[in-house]
């Protein structure tokens, strides 16, 4: 599984999870015009309209007898119940709902609603754009880094040709030793040294510092910690654990084009298919 389709993954559970929130927040607030628990359990133990209400009077409690007249007189009042009118209660009516309209409750609960929803659309729809990788024109897309000639001048004067665009240096690779590459790097990697030219992600897979070129030893010399690689990015020294990962790239219309989307794996530490030692002394 690529790393696209985990980020689509993600975005959309938590999109789904988003939609659970607000359909359970508007089923809540759908509610909240109904009688709660507690009052229809009230209701139902008053007695049923037109029941005559009881006159008799609660027992009095031991120790009222010791109440002073005033308090006696005053607990007797309190006891004394006010008969029902003679008159039959009042018929329920429906309430009328286009009579009635959107009440103002109702339109706060659904303003609610529809700002959580679009809150959540445009955070899905914006963390999409951010993390989905650009198809063309940028790192993560196919680039075109340069001419063939200016990518020769470069080599003419012992120097990797670099594109800050792609993050890639572009070295050449001796067509004597294709051979022995293709029992270590995979066939897109070999296509591009079959026609001359090697795409090296410029971070270090030691800690992802960028890694510059040495002119004196002619290697990638890592100022972080000091790990080493040759022109054609295998490790020769310190804490890398593999040479420098790679893109692959396609020479068309007299121009050189690399593949950023793709990160192949640096070659294993020994690998060593060009042989070439340090030609001078080291930067780091």
């Amino acid at each position: 599984m690529d790393s696209s389709t985990v980020i689509v993954i993600a975005v959309a559970a938590v999109l789904a999870l988003a939609l659970v929130m607000i359909v359970a927040t508007g089923r809540k607030r759908a509610g909240s015009g109904r009688l709660s628990r507690e009052t229809r359990r009230r209701d139902a133990s008053e007695p049923p309209p037109g029941a005559e209400p009881s006159t008799a009077l609660a027992p009095i409690e031991p120790g009222e007898e010791e109440l002073d007249a005033a308090a006696r007189a005053r607990a007797d009042e309190s006891r004394e119940l006010v008969p029902a009118g003679a008159g039959a209660p009042a018929k329920y009516e429906p309430v009328d709902e286009e009579e009635l309209g959107l009440s103002r409750r109702q339109f706060f609960n659904r303003g609610i609603l529809v700002a959580m929803g679009g809150a959540v659309s445009a955070f899905g729809v914006a963390a999409l754009g951010f993390l989905w990788p650009s198809g063309s024109g940028g790192f993560g897309g196919v680039i075109r880094v340069g001419s063939t000639a200016d990518v020769q001048k470069a080599f003419d004067a012992k120097e990797p040709f670099y594109n800050a665009a792609a993050k890639t240096y572009i070295v050449p690779y001796p067509t004597a030793d294709i051979e022995n590459a293709k029992s270590v790097y995979p066939p897109t990697i070999v296509s591009g040294m079959e026609e001359g030219f090697v795409a090296l992600y410029q971070k270090c897979v030691h800690l992802g510092c960028r890694v510059p070129w040495c002119e004196t030893s002619q290697w990638f010399e890592c100022p972080c910690h000091g790990s080493k690689y040759n022109r054609v990015g295998e490790k020769r020294g310190g804490p890398a654990p593999r040479g420098l990962d790679r893109f692959g790239l396609t020479v068309s219309g007299g121009g050189i084009e690399v593949d950023t989307g793709t990160v192949f794996t640096g070659p294993p530490i020994g690998t060593d298919t060009t042989g070439q030692s340090a030609e001078g002394a080291p930067c780091v």
